[in-house]
């Protein structure tokens, strides 16, 4: 069991102003002590995936990445819909990391912005669950910030998502931590 539990936290949507980033950012405030986590901010900068160019060696940006992962004992992602589907930033992330085997084994919440996302979320599931990793129930829950204007502290505060979220974030602990 280690020390300190990693987490490995990315938002699937590219606005700076996004719902999605504003839920990363507050589970990273109301972590239980011995979790820490990592904000995972690179979307754009990842090109898009290449089996050419991964055979070649992949590029340093997707080594990084790579990196990152490897060292984090779970992962929680926050990604909204497009299109009926996973934003193409982040899918193009999760391929990269399809031959490497970063996730495999390790426990990943899933956490949904918005009721209506159900479509993009079950494709995430299932890439995810592709990818070996274990999505953990009880930290992919639906937390609806669509309609509202908070920021980190105004999520925290909220009587119905604050605790949402904390829960979330105690149950990809206790998963990582077994």
């Amino acid at each position: 069991m280690p020390a300190e539990i990693r987490v490995l936290a990315i938002s699937g949507s590219l606005r700076a102003a996004s719902s999605n980033s504003v839920l990363i950012r507050a589970a990273a405030q109301v972590a239980p002590p011995g979790v820490v986590f990592d904000l995972f901010e690179g979307l754009a900068d990842l090109p898009h995936f290449s089996p050419d160019l991964d055979e070649a060696g992949a590029p340093a940006v997707v080594q990084a990445f790579r990196r990152r992962l490897a060292a984090a004992d779970a992962i929680l992602i926050c990604s909204p819909e497009y299109a009926h589907g996973v934003p193409g930033s982040l899918k193009n992330a999760l391929d990269w990391i399809v031959s490497s085997g970063e996730m495999v084994d390790k426990p990943a919440g899933l956490i949904n912005a918005s009721a209506r996302a159900t479509i993009a979320q079950a494709s995430l599931v299932d890439t995810v669950g592709m990818l070996s990793a274990v999505v953990v129930e009880a930290a992919s829950p639906v937390i609806p910030m669509t309609g509202r204007d908070l920021d980190e502290a105004g999520l925290i505060a909220d009587p119905v998502l604050g605790p949402a979220l904390r829960a979330a974030v105690a149950a990809l602990a206790a998963a990582a931590r077994k």
